[in-house]
């Protein structure tokens, strides 16, 4: 199989679909590999790194899009990049399709299947390829936040640790899961004051342990979220529902209440959001303000530190694409039905529960006869 990389067109996105160690694996179990002149270049991946791992390395987006039967990317393919799809063909990415009806009718019409990295799954319940970039996301959200609690971005000019006699920031995070664990860790490691919100019992339990009860847990009431996000300087957005939208847990009303200069971070943006003023920001503008809050709601937080995201993502994601390159769409998810759980259009159709009911689209379940 041919498997192509075209270069990232999202706004300073500076991931790469493949690192070349990825590329010399791939072409040691027989495929070829296409990337597109100057895809890794930013992050420090020259185009004669990917030819010395075997890769051809193409002028142009186009000449990937039309030699590749498998592609590889990192965010959500662009209107230009829909219209260079085709039937047959598969594109392996992120989707994050839920809040995003454009993209799911313009993947829909371009006849390719798209498997999404976000609903990919494990044996233990796990969303492997998510896991890595929330783990980067989960980290970024206390950096950004330190920095959006300064003054001269608009916040309250608040440090995060605090000094001697001064108590540090009140950090709230509502989810307990990979982001919010990731978040809760370097929070109580920069000494703010960290309370993690959570509906699942376990995940408060195993936070507690970690922590030795250094990190505040509380069952996510919406009392609890409410007294929480109130008190708090600096809110983490958290939550995920696995190709759903994400619950508006905030509201606009609690926003309005928050003191001025407060800071929320909003990582499940990508998903629709869990604050109700959030709204997709870019690294170019990451920042607004609702009632003297400062919102940052940039949709590729690991876009920031790309280059050690494109390592960790690829980590996770070269056995797929192997499985992908060597079986064939059909074979492998026949085979492993964790990969199949990642088929979220398939001819025309939308091939997940989760992201069929949040578009209000019919499920067309993707079978044996893909």
């Amino acid at each position: 199989m041919r498997v192509g990389v075209p270069k990232e067109v999202k706004v300073h996105e500076y991931r790469v679909g493949l690192v070349p160690g990825s590329v010399r694996e791939i072409v040691a179990h027989g495929h070829e590999v296409v990337v597109q002149a100057g895809a890794g270049a930013a992050i420090g991946f020259p185009d004669d790194a990917y030819t010395a791992a075997g890769a051809t390395v193409a002028a142009d987006a186009e000449e990937v899009f039309a030699t590749a039967g498998l592609v590889v990317k990192v965010k959500e393919p662009q209107p230009a990049e829909w219209a260079r799809l085709r039937p047959g063909q598969v594109l392996f990415t992120y989707l994050h399709l839920a809040p995003d009806p454009d993209q799911a009718k313009g993947l829909m019409a371009s006849g390719a299947s798209a498997v999404a990295y976000e609903t990919v799954t494990d044996a233990n319940g796990g969303l492997p390829l998510l896991a890595p970039m929330s783990e980067v996301a989960g980290r970024m959200a206390v950096q950004v936040g330190a920095r959006c609690l300064e003054k001269e971005t608009g916040g309250a000019g608040i440090l995060l640790s605090g000094v001697p006699g001064v108590p540090g920031a009140k950090v709230a995070i509502l989810g307990g899961g990979v982001v919010g664990s990731n978040a809760a860790r370097i929070a109580q490691g920069m000494r703010a004051r960290v309370t993690v919100l959570d509906r699942a019992p376990r995940a408060l339990q195993a936070l507690d342990v970690e922590f030795g009860g250094t990190v505040d847990t509380l069952f996510a009431t919406a009392e609890a979220v409410e007294d929480a996000v109130l008190a708090a300087d600096l809110v983490i957005g958290a939550v995920l529902v696995p190709g759903a939208a994400a619950p508006r847990l905030v509201t606009r009303e609690m926003i309005a209440r928050m003191r001025p200069g407060s800071v929320v971070v909003d990582v499940a943006i990508d998903q629709g959001g869990c604050f109700e003023t959030s709204r997709p920001t870019t690294h170019a503008e990451p920042t607004y303000l609702v009632d003297g809050v400062v919102h940052y709601c940039v949709t590729n937080m690991p876009g920031a530190v790309a280059r050690t995201s494109a390592v960790a993502l690829n980590n996770a994601t070269l056995p797929f694409i192997l499985q992908l390159a060597d079986k064939g769409l059909r074979r492998a998810c026949a085979e492993n039905p964790h990969l199949a759980a990642g088929v979220n259009v398939h001819q025309g159709g939308i091939a997940h529960p989760a992201v069929a009911a949040a578009l209000g689209l019919d499920y067309h379940p993707f079978g044996k006869d893909a």
